[in-house]
């Protein structure tokens, strides 16, 4: 009997309840004394558990993001302008709920890339539908979503994501065709959705460098009002990282002297 009801459990895909049941069976002294309902309660939430770690690695997957970064491992010192607070606070995700946006900025490998990617790591532990794009990658899409007549399908579906982390943002300049793109993703998720903005550039450079005041002033309007901020400093972590590495290696053994007889 405890076999047919492993089975049928697996058939009804409760593999993990039935994972749980075998475990309780295995060890009858540790469950025996317990009533039914919580032995059942027991099982319930082992199914539950598992189902949520299964859809949090589903959406990690599908976010696509540029580096497996987490908010334990993000690297704070005085020189990076790096807050605890304010990085413990989004990484609650409330701003998120209230479709509020993030502009990380900073010089070249300050680590913006891997915070909004932790940021958006944590967002997906809390369920949140995260996309993570580099701009060229964006336009690209867009422009391809135009040769085959699913620009709209593709806005569309991009409009279902929770947060959309978009990457070197104002590497190039815009061409006319992107501008416009652009500003309709703005529009579309404006106090619907949020937006993380990862940039080199400061912000104070973005009008320039999208290079139409008047739709620069639409796009910047529809993201930095309501937007948190972070300005990373200090010298670049690859750097850090490779000197580091660097002094962790044992030095290396001489050459053999040559044999002079």
């Amino acid at each position: 009997m405890s076999d047919n009801v492993l089975t049928d459990l697996r058939r009804l895909s409760l593999g993990p309840m039935a994972e749980a049941l075998q475990h309780q069976m295995q060890q009858p002294g540790t469950y025996d004394d317990l009533a039914f309902t919580e032995r059942l309660s027991l099982l319930v939430d082992h199914e539950l558990q598992c189902r949520h770690q299964r859809r949090q690695q589903r959406l990690i997957r599908a976010a696509g993001f540029r580096m497996a970064a987490t908010l334990n491992d993000v690297h704070y010192g005085n020189a990076r302008n790096l807050e605890r607070r304010q990085i413990a606070e989004l990484g609650q995700c409330d701003w998120i709920g209230r479709n509020q946006n993030l502009l990380v900025t900073g010089p070249c490998g300050s680590g913006k890339t891997y915070l909004a990617c932790a940021i958006g790591h944590a967002a997906c532990l809390l369920d949140h539908t995260v996309r993570y794009l580099r701009m060229p990658t964006l336009l690209q899409l867009f422009g391809q979503a135009r040769a085959t007549g699913e620009f709209l399908r593709v806005m569309q579906r991009l409009g279902t994501v929770e947060l959309i982390i978009i990457d070197d943002f104002g590497l190039r300049p815009l061409e006319a065709v992107d501008r416009h793109d652009l500003l309709e993703l703005m529009d579309q998720r404006y106090a619907r959705a949020s937006i993380a903005i990862v940039s080199q550039l400061p912000v104070a450079q973005w009008h320039a460098a999208i290079g139409d005041a008047t739709l620069a002033d639409a796009i910047l309007d529809r993201v930095v009002h309501n937007a948190h901020r972070i300005e990373l400093k200090g010298e670049s972590m690859r750097k850090r990282n490779a000197m580091h590495t660097a002094d962790a290696e044992p030095n290396p053994a001489p050459p053999p002297a040559h044999d002079q007889t």
